[in-house]
């Protein structure tokens, strides 16, 4: 499995910003889909995850009523909607597919920088 992120850049705070994550390659009516972020000098955590047909959810409470994960099979994709953005939501985000809420997550895109700037 292939994955490619999109659509950081640069907001204010309190603006909004919608990650796209790409999948080709062998995905499975197993897989979920997540996204992750790093801060510089922390570890990597977990936002958001989906199941394969959307009925399963999982938010960390840091983005919780903030953060909108969905996906879209037919085209392979899964977005995240940030909204309320905030300047330690600033780092690299990535998006992964794996097995289960919380992992384990195996195929990792390449990562897309978001700055919030205060």
């Amino acid at each position: 499995v292939q994955l490619q992120a999109s659509g950081g850049g640069l907001v204010q705070a309190g603006g909004s910003l919608r990650l796209s994550c790409a999948a080709s390659g062998r995905t499975s009516s197993n897989n979920y889909m997540a996204w992750f972020r790093q801060a510089p000098g922390k570890e990597r955590e977990l936002l958001t995850s989906i199941s394969w047909n959307g009925g399963n959810t999982y938010y960390a409470e840091s983005v919780k009523g903030r953060f909108t994960i969905s996906r879209d099979n037919a085209k392979n994709t899964v977005s995240m909607q940030m909204n309320s953005l905030k300047p330690e939501d600033t780092a690299v985000y990535y998006c992964a597919a794996g097995w289960g809420a919380v992992g384990p997550y195996v195929y990792w895109g390449q990562g897309t920088q978001v700055t919030v700037s205060s």
